[in-house]
């Protein structure tokens, strides 16, 4: 069987120079190229071919995320595995929604490094094990609201645009301002989405509009 190719795509040289150096010990992976930015990996991504393209998320130019879809779209069977620092829901999920193959931690040992791209170069998926709670905690969750595609076609046109408003973070008054309506209108709208949803505070109602797509973060 041949050398696993990687691709590094992360925007620190120094981290890419200690992550070759790290990967270069395993004899069945090779370092294949590297990128700085999400510009240049998708670049590299479509020349090079490689078997996993190891991704970061905050870059300059153009992030992980939007490399990812990118490379996706080119090429919907390449590999990617997304490495980064964090491990917030936001992020994990939108990445898997991208069609990243696997999500892990910089601060995650080199073992588990060199199985996740063993993984994912497979063609299985891989998470990080806090990641891979986070990613069930919201399937749980989901679940135990009840929240399914049906709930937010209950809800009435204003109580969709006000979903809409308050996951953009928008107050009350500026809620009340923007719709030509009382702060009192917008409290008892807001309180009627959380009984029809299920949920019992602004996170969740925000958690709820971003998976289903109602905003972007």
């Amino acid at each position: 069987m041949g050398k696993i190719s990687v691709l590094l795509v992360d925007d620190h040289t120094l981290f890419r120079e200690s992550l070759r150096s790290l990967l270069r010990d395993f004899e069945s992976i090779e370092v294949v190229g590297e990128a700085g930015d999400g510009v240049e990996a998708v670049t590299k991504t479509m020349q090079l071919k490689p078997d996993v393209v190891l991704m970061d998320v905050a870059m300059p130019n153009v992030d992980g995320l939007e490399a990812t879809r990118q490379i996706k779209r080119q090429n919907p069977s390449a590999k990617i595995l997304i490495l980064t620092m964090y491990d917030t829901e936001q992020y994990i999920f939108e990445m898997i929604r991208a069609g990243a193959s696997g999500y892990i931690l910089k601060r995650a040992p080199s073992s588990e490094l060199v199985s996740a791209i063993q993984t994912v170069s497979r063609g299985d998926a891989f998470l990080y094990p806090c990641v891979a709670k986070k990613v069930l905690n919201g399937f749980l969750e989901q679940l135990k609201v009840g929240v399914d595609k049906e709930d937010h076609t209950r809800l009435t046109d204003r109580e969709r645009q006000i979903l809409c408003l308050i996951a953009e973070g928008k107050a009350n008054r500026e809620i009340a301002d923007l719709l030509g309506i009382s702060i009192r209108t917008v409290k008892t709208h807001r309180l009627n989405l959380m009984e029809k949803l299920k949920v019992h505070d602004r996170a969740q109602l925000v958690r709820y509009a971003i998976r289903e797509g109602l905003i972007v973060p």
